[in-house]
């Protein structure tokens, strides 16, 4: 029964968002609806305790990650950069292959270290513009950034700094560089596979005329300035937030230290503030990345973003505001489900698979489908399980580098259901709804998942690491 509460809430909570409800109402609902069939006298402090204290976590760290995400696209949008980048790559690679300048474009940014939610927020004004000119559905845009920046350049490719690729050498004690090859292997398997599947949808679009459609919400404002900008300056603040967020990675720590303290001045004694630096690190550093992009575009645009900036970032901050939101609540919601004693009955049952390394792929998988969360799916499913695998791989004969590579990999896989946060705020920039994209998304999905029994299968032939 405890099972079946946890399954209904998570089937719920998949229902509303797929049917276009706010999952910031509805991830309460469905997690304290089940707290209330567990056990009714918890629903109070649960909610409190650990719904609200998850969710205010969330905004107090990401919030301004999204707040200057969104700014940072829109000044991109409104500085027409966008247009001038999209323009040169038509020219170099043809119209037809919009969805894999668009993939790269996210590929590129997502290694080198600019969080998935910037990400999203500072290509879809590109995307937007190339598949306008392109004649390919807005519907498959977010299909095609989530390909580029929530798959093989999140956990496959070995040296990757997202956090996926970072949770599980705190477990097996290896590095981000862990088992490169069986990496390798499954990055390609999903970039050809993920673009194979695009293209079909694209080639079955025009084969019906469909076009980029009608009547959309979100849309970029539109550039009507004929002179557009050189390529080169067009893509720095794109290349600048890559370069400073590494180098503030770099220099924050040796900065500050680990840990930093002041006290405030106000009247009568105050204790002192005290800030682990080594938490927020990795977050002052985009943050301050995205400032430098943002004053990147309007030391080159200052003329032409002014005049809009006004009821431009107005947008932008409304936007940011309901991505974290939608993000934060799905937080808290997975945070109650874990707690959940359905949550153990389903962390046991995933644990008698047989087999070492298909054991950790559907644990792993399976509950950062269940939480919503791939980072937190994985972090709930080592925490409770790694000295298992880390003792049957010994038996086994297995690598923990193999170990640390389907671990970050599966985490990455069925976390994308409809209740995703990051595939909600996917939607919500671009506009769209699970209904008319998110097939798509569920499709890139699926082969990602399929890549992590890939690997397992080439290292189990070949031996590879």
């Amino acid at each position: 029964m405890d099972f079946l509460i946890v399954l209904g809430a998570l089937c719920f909570l998949m229902f509303v968002a797929y049917r276009g409800y706010s999952v910031i109402l509805f991830a309460p609902v469905a997690a304290l609806g089940a707290v209330l069939l567990t056990d009714p006298a918890l629903v109070p402090p649960m909610f409190t305790g650990l719904f609200m204290d998850k969710m205010v976590g969330f905004v107090k760290l990401y919030f301004p990650v999204f707040l200057l995400g969104a700014v940072f696209g829109k000044v991109i949008e409104l500085s027409g950069f966008s247009k001038a980048i999209v323009s040169s790559v038509i020219r170099m690679v043809g119209a037809e292959r919009a969805m894999l300048s668009i993939v790269l474009v996210c590929a590129i940014l997502t290694y080198g270290g600019v969080s998935l939610f910037v990400v999203v927020f500072a290509v879809y004004p590109f995307a937007a513009e190339m598949f306008r000119q392109s004649g390919i559905p807005k519907r498959l845009i977010p299909g095609t950034i989530a390909l580029g920046a929530f798959t093989f350049t999140m956990d496959s490719l070995p040296g990757t700094p997202q956090i996926q690729n970072i949770i599980p050498t705190t477990f097996f004690k290896t590095d981000t560089w862990a088992a490169p090859w069986l990496g390798v292997t499954g990055a390609v398997f999903i970039l050809a596979t993920g673009l194979a599947y695009l293209e079909w949808q694209r080639r079955k679009a025009l084969a019906n005329n469909e076009g980029y459609g009608t009547n959309l919400v979100n849309e970029p404002e539109p550039f009507d300035h004929e002179k557009l900008a050189h390529p080169a300056v067009a893509i720095l603040p794109l290349v600048m937030v890559g370069v400073m967020n590494k180098l503030f990675t770099l220099a924050i720590p040796q900065f500050y230290g680990s840990s930093h303290s002041f006290v405030p001045a106000v009247i009568g004694k105050a204790a002192p503030v005290v800030q682990e630096v080594s938490k927020v690190a990795a977050i002052w550093a985009v943050e301050g990345a995205l400032l430098v992009g943002i004053l990147t575009v309007m030391a080159f645009a200052w003329k032409t973003v002014v005049p809009r900036f006004a009821d431009g970032s107005k947008s932008a901050v409304a936007g940011s505001l309901l991505a974290a939101m939608n993000t934060a609540s799905e937080y808290g919601f997975g945070a109650i489900i874990a707690a959940l004693t359905g949550f153990l009955v389903v962390a046991r049952t995933l644990g008698s698979v047989p087999n070492p390394l298909v054991n950790e792929a559907i644990t792993v998988t399976s509950l950062a489908g269940i939480t919503g969360s791939a980072s937190g799916g994985m972090s709930i499913a080592l925490a409770a399980m790694a000295e298992t695998f880390i003792s049957n791989a010994h038996a086994a004969g297995i690598p923990l580098e193999v170990l640390h590579r389907v671990a970050s990999m599966a985490s990455g896989g069925m976390d994308t259901l409809p209740h995703n946060g990051a595939v909600i705020t996917l939607l919500a920039v671009t506009g769209l709804t699970h209904k008319v994209a998110y097939k798509d998304i569920f499709a890139i999905t699926v082969i990602k998942t399929l890549a992590v029994f890939v690997v397992i299968t080439t290292f189990y032939l070949t031996g590879i690491v």
